[in-house]
């Protein structure tokens, strides 16, 4: 495009964020699958972080848990898999093979590769070993329809054994056979967890074969996940971009060019891309028929939340004052108080079941009565459940207990 670029605000993508998170008031969802297409991916390495950002998105008080597991276990409209960075997240099922040809495919052959690595140096198996094995765990688990880890090995004894990681190394280790094989192939995509043996909040699944998907190339698959995250999140910069999806920037850049992404100018100073059209969102006009710039707002976000992980460089929303008491030391972020676009604060839930909350920064009251209806909600909800965040922050561990 020519002559001078547009410059998008903090401010403006504080709405746009408002809006297409499901965040404001009035853009909040009725139904979690909702939630997951605009954000496109929930973390999930924590599985209570899924339930946490849902709940934090819809209408009502209802809480997410019955919309949440039926769209995972029942509808499977969504699915938990490895994607972006080797992470697990929860994706709609349709983005699936999307996600598996632009990311999820080339950590899957690391995947493989470091597990049959691993067996030859600390065991006497071997890869044909390795692949008799997985063939009878694919036919038990073919035969029982869903399965745990410990039912399989009833049926295939040899998921059992163990070997020596990293033999000889300060940190060397005995892994099971079964725990390896299984991640190795769930990044391959051939199964996939199903319901866990506990509540919203277990992190012991069972597994379940996973239905075909279509293969996509890889070109074509990389530009059409970037079409998805640009919508949801755009302007972003090549940096977000490559830590987002993490790829090589050369990838981002063909998937730019393929998808026509414009060029903008961002507050900071550097280029941010959206996708075409995007640069002026009608949702923000103010014309008729659209809502315009949203109502201030509050929400309770959990550690690891698709909004608060979105990009690198988070100056915008979050100030750097307040990193080292919301972020653990591996760069992860925990439960966050947010106010009208910004982080203004951290939550944790004590033992009790009461939902803590403290302000990093001075919001005025009618923010203060809007976190504190939030707060109420929350707890509301998660009712007599108790949750821990698996990557603690200081603030949360002061605040729960």
């Amino acid at each position: 495009m020519g002559g001078a670029r547009r410059t998008i605000t903090d401010e403006e993508r504080r709405a746009r964020l408002a809006l297409r998170h499901r965040l404001a008031g009035g853009a909040r969802a009725e139904v979690a699958e909702d939630v997951a297409r605009s954000l496109v991916a929930l973390h999930a390495t924590d599985p209570s972080t899924v339930f946490l950002a849902v709940g934090a998105r819809l209408v009502g008080d209802g809480g997410p848990v019955g919309g949440v597991e039926r769209a995972l276990y029942e509808d499977r409209v969504l699915v938990r898999m490895h994607g972006m960075r080797h992470t697990i997240f929860v994706f709609p099922a349709d983005l699936a093979p999307v996600v598996e040809a632009s990311t999820a495919r080339a950590g899957a052959v690391r995947e493989r590769a470091s597990m049959i690595k691993a067996l030859l140096a600390g065991s006497d198996f071997d890869e044909d070993w390795l692949r008799s094995v997985e063939a009878g765990a694919l036919a038990a688990l073919a035969a029982r329809g869903e399965a745990t880890a410990a039912e399989l090995a009833q049926d295939e004894p040899r998921l059992r054994e163990q070997f020596v990681y990293a033999p000889g190394k300060s940190y060397e280790t005995k892994q099971s056979v079964s725990t390896r094989l299984l991640r190795v192939l769930g990044t391959e995509g051939r199964v996939v967890r199903g319901r866990p043996l506990g509540s919203w909040t277990s992190s012991q699944f069972r597994w379940a074969l996973a239905p075909e998907m279509p293969e996509l190339p890889l070109a074509e698959s990389q530009s059409e996940l970037l079409r998805h995250w640009l919508g949801a999140c755009g302007p972003a910069t090549e940096a977000d971009l490559k830590w987002w999806t993490g790829w090589k920037v050369t990838d981002v850049r063909k998937a730019l060019a393929a998808l026509g992404a414009e060029r903008v100018d961002l507050a900071d100073g550097s280029t941010g891309y959206v996708l075409p059209g995007d640069i002026e969102p009608p949702e923000l006009s103010g014309s008729p028929g659209s809502p315009g710039s949203p109502e201030p707002w509050a929400a309770l976000l959990p550690g690891l939340d698709p909004t608060a992980m979105g990009w690198q460089a988070r100056d915008w929303y979050v100030a750097d004052a307040h990193r080292p008491a919301l972020f653990d030391r591996s760069g992860n972020i925990g439960p966050t108080v947010w106010w009208d676009g910004r982080v203004v604060g951290g939550w944790a839930q004590r033992p009790d079941g009461e939902i803590a909350w403290r302000l990093l920064a001075d919001v005025g009251a009618e923010a203060k009565a809007a976190i504190e209806a939030e707060a109420a909600r929350l707890a509301a909800w998660t009712g007599e459940v108790r949750f821990t965040p698996r990557f603690r922050t200081p603030l949360e561990r002061e605040l729960s207990s």
